[in-house]
């Protein structure tokens, strides 16, 4: 007798059957562009999942920013060139290179990195699959034709060319659709033109700018507006995919080790993070005293210039304000002993006992002078990025840390604003619509914009500007040190030796 239930038998795990056939398996990328239809399956560091994710991000951030500053796509093509070589480089076919394979399995990896870290919410799927698409029709656009003509080829799109029977049937409305979105000049004959024919759904931006033919529910699309055929198929994939992974994110079971970095990253969208090391924003041959403060703080970021003239009314800051300011200065180049001496003397109403007793051990601890072992290894605490004064410490009454574009309403913005000499109504506009849309880094850099206008122009047209100097700024450090570079252009430094550079 077989004791052994049917029933049971015919039970298989769950996961054996998922793995029974090879779940890893090597990707090949025969061209530069992606669609990212099929997720990647093999193994990555924990360091490369982090930091390719970091990358991409720095990268669609970027791309934002050049949306919310309303410039073209040449110039936005122009703006992102050498922050692309920088973080997310992808070379073609053609070129010699040797990293073809690491180039784009990191693109491949890190798309479907930040899928993950995006699909939690509408908001977040919706700028995610925006800025994707922004990125993939720059890399359309820049692409080789050959090579983009082979990978539109390998997509299998289902757009039928429209034949040469039927072209010369409605030739009358295909010359006119092609001339009224081109001109004369870009005519050439029908026999020559080349037109797809699909449904008129897929193509609503060409419908609306009457760039195309419509006939029984079909669009007939010129050739020339392959790109736009291309990237809303992309935007769309994108959209389902990303639908399908907010479903499916309840059920995955993430290695503990993952799910930290995907929130973080999550939260990085407010205002990229920004990586700090303690020389990233010290100055050669800048004079970063006690005695110097007021005069560098003309080139301090809002959040900054409000804490130091707080400090010089009211004599003192409450703690958050002390410890956002001093972390700050620190990462400008002053020492433990100038701060010591700066403070002592900015708390001009105590007595030195008072000050000894209270303030001096919580100086010397960001320092790293005191404290934990792992505090002095360490060097103390590092300067506060956009992203963590955003998002950590609202300020509450009384208090003067935080961000301004944040944590002020519009009338005490702009009282600060221009007291720092930003008097322009287009510019004091701007920073309100930025603040309303809640894009705090995009107000902040339209202010140094607008402040150092003269020098960015100069500084482009002699192409002294790096790739890092193009980016925008997420850190008030960065702030402090590009803008006090671009006004010190050519200008020889006490010891120095020399003219300031364009360097970082």
């Amino acid at each position: 007798m077989n004791r052994i239930d049917n029933k049971r038998r015919n039970v298989v795990d769950h996961r054996k059957k998922q793995y029974a056939d090879p779940a890893y398996k090597e990707t090949q990328y025969p061209h530069r562009l992606n669609f990212y239809a099929t997720p990647p399956t093999a193994d990555i560091t924990l360091e490369q999942f982090e930091q390719w994710a970091i990358d991409r991000l720095r990268v669609l951030a970027e791309i934002e920013a050049c949306s919310f500053r309303n410039k073209s796509p040449v110039e936005a093509a122009a703006h992102m060139r050498p922050l692309l070589e920088k973080y997310l480089p992808l070379d073609s076919n053609s070129s010699s290179s040797t990293q073809l394979s690491a180039q784009r399995q990191k693109d491949h990896y890190s798309h479907f990195i930040l899928r993950l870290a995006f699909s939690s919410t509408k908001e977040l799927r919706q700028r995610f699959a925006r800025v994707e698409t922004m990125l993939f029709r720059l890399r359309f656009n820049a692409d080789d034709t050959r090579e983009r003509q082979a990978f539109v080829e390998s997509l299998n799109l289902d757009w039928e060319p429209v034949p040469d029977e039927e072209k010369r049937k409605f030739a009358t409305e295909l010359i006119a659709t092609v001339i009224s979105s081109y001109g004369k000049k870009a005519y050439q004959s029908i026999d020559e033109e080349q037109f797809y024919r699909v449904d008129w759904t897929r193509v609503p931006d060409l419908v609306e700018q009457r760039k195309v033919f419509l006939r029984a529910g079909k669009a007939y699309v010129p050739a020339k507006e392959l790109q736009s055929l291309v990237v809303t198929e992309f935007t769309a994939r994108l959209e389902k995919s990303l639908e399908l992974t907010a479903r499916a994110l309840p059920r995955l079971d993430e290695d503990d080790r993952l799910t930290p970095i995907l929130d973080h990253l999550s939260k990085n969208f407010v205002a990229p993070d920004a990586g700090y090391s303690g020389g990233n924003s010290a100055i050669d041959g800048a004079e970063i005293t006690a005695r110097n403060i007021d005069n560098l703080s003309q080139h301090f970021p809002m959040c900054m210039t409000v804490l130091h003239r707080t400090l010089r009314r009211d004599s003192k800051l409450k703690h958050f304000g002390r410890l956002q300011y001093t972390l700050f200065l620190k990462g400008i180049g002053l020492s433990l002993d100038e701060s010591l001496t700066f403070w002592r003397q900015s708390f001009n109403k105590m007595t030195d006992d008072t000050f000894n007793k209270e303030y001096r051990y919580n100086f010397r601890h960001s320092y790293g002078d005191v404290g934990g072992d792992s505090n002095r290894r360490g060097g103390g605490y590092t300067p506060y990025s956009c992203q963590k004064i955003l998002t950590e410490h609202a300020p509450g009454p009384g208090e003067a840390h935080g961000c301004p574009y944040r944590h002020m309403n519009m009338e005490n913005l702009a009282v600060q604003l221009q007291a720092s000499g930003v008097t322009d109504p287009a510019v004091l506009r701007g920073v309100g619509e930025d603040k309303e849309k809640q894009k705090f880094h995009l107000a902040c850099n339209r202010v140094f914009e607008h402040l150092h206008a003269k020098e960015l122009k100069q500084a482009k047209d002699e192409r002294i500007m790096t790739a890092s100097q193009l980016e925008t700024i997420v850190h008030p450090n960065e702030y402090f040190k590009r803008s006090y570079l671009l006004k010190n252009m050519g200008k020889a430094q006490p010891g120095g030796g020399g003219d300031v550079k364009m360097e970082g």
